[in-house]
């Protein structure tokens, strides 16, 4: 196994790519990141090894972004992965929920019989804003009864506050923080 942490972990930050104005935001584009394989792969490694022997089921992630990381990750840890899609995308009975995001509602929905009661889960997303997509992401979980045990991100935007907005006392793990909009 290589070790990229001594290269990678400390360029990470300078391969997220700031674009701002994005339909009103500033938009953190990780696509810089995903292209460059070491840094790729060592963000993987740094979330799996967070949550490794950690008893988890499954990991949910929401589209589209949190696809890509979610399903690497449950991929090195071993586990399943259920996707939350947008409303329409989904070809079984679902169950939905519509929340406000940072500039728009959404609303997403995941098959209703994803997970069973008691059913262990990890949240997985690219990125921690105000916490609003996440929040709805585990009122989804809990909803079918399952449990999350954790919440991942590749970015938190720390001086969005998102975790006072998540809720109860969650293990979250953040890779890469910004604490303004600043680069």
């Amino acid at each position: 196994m290589l070790n990229l942490q001594n290269n990678c972990k400390s360029d990470l930050k300078s391969k997220i790519r700031r674009i701002p104005e994005f339909k009103g935001v500033v938009f953190w584009d990780i696509t810089p990141l995903l292209k460059d394989k070491q840094c790729f792969k060592e963000c993987i490694r740094l979330l799996a090894d967070h949550y490794r022997g950690k008893s988890i089921d499954f990991i949910v992630s929401n589209e589209a972004r949190g696809f890509i990381v979610g399903a690497t990750l449950a991929y090195e840890l071993g586990v399943g992965f259920i996707p939350i899609r947008k409303k329409g995308k989904l070809p079984y009975t679902c169950i939905d929920l519509t929340y406000k995001k940072e500039y728009e509602c959404d609303t997403i929905e995941i098959h209703e019989d994803a997970i069973e009661k008691k059913q262990k889960v990890l949240l997985i997303d690219d990125l921690l804003a105000t916490g609003g997509t996440i929040r709805a992401n585990i009122e989804l979980v809990e909803k079918l009864g399952g449990e999350v045990v954790g919440i991942g991100f590749l970015i938190e935007l720390d001086y969005l506050e998102g975790r006072k907005n998540i809720g109860k006392n969650y293990d979250i793990y953040s890779l890469i923080h910004y604490e303004n909009t600043d680069p």
